[in-house]
């Protein structure tokens, strides 16, 4: 009997860690990846926000935000490239 728990703690924890690597990486196992496709871009000056670029360039936030999956707006900095147009599967 022994054994057989030893086993089963075993797969449990193998299985648990398995779940922790690939919620770490932030994908689902099995999942596509998803795809930007950045057309034009610009290099952020001073004083430039997401919002404010969303604004100039006649841009909703959910778009703004799918061609530009990394960006953190909290940290812009001046020169940072942003996509203002393109495509994201």
């Amino acid at each position: 009997m022994a054994k057989v728990n030893k086993a089963a703690t075993t797969l449990v924890l193998m299985l648990s860690l398995l779940i922790f690597v690939s919620m770490a990486e932030s994908r689902i196992l099995g999942a596509k990846t998803g795809t930007v496709i950045c057309d034009i871009v610009i290099g952020v000056k001073r004083g430039d926000t997401c919002f404010g670029i969303e604004q100039k360039f006649k841009l909703n936030a959910k778009f703004f935000n799918s061609i530009n999956p990394n960006l953190n707006c909290n940290a812009l900095f001046v020169g940072q490239w942003v996509c203002i147009d393109g495509a994201a599967n």
